[in-house]
């Protein structure tokens, strides 16, 4: 699982039938501090996150699909959480 902030968001009217009426957005991965680490990645929204958020996201195999809701989903990357505080001694 890693953090990261919503950058944008992708719209694409023709998709895989098992991503009918999900929302898909750009992620930067965050290091602890809240600086960049590593590129974007594409991951399926399964909280209603929005755009400048922090969030947690799983690119764990099927855990993405797994946390869609959706068996077998095509999808290596989906948001799980979002963050509200991060608190590191």
């Amino acid at each position: 699982m890693i953090l990261g902030r919503v950058t944008g968001s992708v719209v694409a009217t023709r998709k895989h039938a098992k991503f009918y009426a999900s929302k898909l957005l750009l992620v930067q991965p965050l290091a602890l501090d809240g600086s960049d680490r590593g590129e974007e990645l594409l991951a399926v929204d399964s909280v209603g996150a929005g755009a400048g958020e922090v969030v947690l996201v799983v690119v764990e195999g099927r855990s993405a699909s797994h946390a869609m809701g959706i068996d077998q989903a095509p999808a290596n990357a989906a948001i799980v959480g979002i963050v509200d505080q991060i608190d590191v001694d």
